[in-house]
């Protein structure tokens, strides 16, 4: 039996339109918030967020989608690394609001979401990858990280792939929000200063 949530996070209509618009709605959604941003929550928020960056960094240049079993990186440790990656860069932004109860509904959504988007993915990774993938997903967990796998390259990081899977833009994206909201919060305080 499906949960209302699976029915929702399932839905090919929303998913469509939440992946066309997900940047604008990023946007819009810093705007919406950045006022209410506390400066004293800038710095924890940034490293948070920034330590999602870095594991969405280290997917990309491990990930050759589609193409290959992906059993090197931080994919020796958990099957779905970018998903966690993904979980701290907004829980980064709003961590600046310092409301905790916001942070628990977050990361609620966010796991009735991933669960939702992982399933659909295992169902078409298993066609492509067959036998060794069905062996990965037994060996390795979901969303929790554990022990790297044993003689897999966990340090792995290939330049090629990060350029190909767009890493560095991604990156940019990410330093470019956290300084218009740096310099929003910052330039408040100031003002309130004077």
């Amino acid at each position: 039996m499906k949960s209302t949530s699976d029915g929702l996070f399932q839905h090919q209509g929303l998913r469509s339109f939440l992946v066309k618009t997900r940047k604008p709605l990023f946007v819009l959604l810093l705007a919406l918030l950045a006022p209410f941003a506390k400066p004293e929550w800038l710095l924890a928020g940034f490293i948070v967020s920034m330590l999602g960056e870095f594991i969405q960094l280290w997917c990309f240049a491990s990930l050759d989608k589609n193409m290959t079993l992906t059993i090197r990186g931080p994919y020796t440790m958990v099957r779905n690394p970018m998903y966690l990656g993904r979980f701290f860069i907004p829980l980064g932004f709003l961590m600046l609001l310092g409301q905790w109860w916001l942070l628990v509904a977050y990361a609620v959504i966010y796991w009735l979401y991933m669960d939702a988007r992982v399933q659909r993915e295992e169902a078409h990774l298993k066609p492509i990858f067959g036998a060794p993938y069905e062996d990965y997903c037994a060996k390795v967990r979901r969303f929790v990280p554990g022990w790297p796998l044993a003689g897999k390259q966990v340090g792995y990081w290939n330049w090629a792939l990060f350029s190909h899977n767009n890493a560095g833009r991604n990156l940019v994206g990410t330093l470019i929000a956290w300084a218009l909201v740096a310099a929003w919060v910052l330039w408040g305080v100031a003002l309130l200063n004077h």
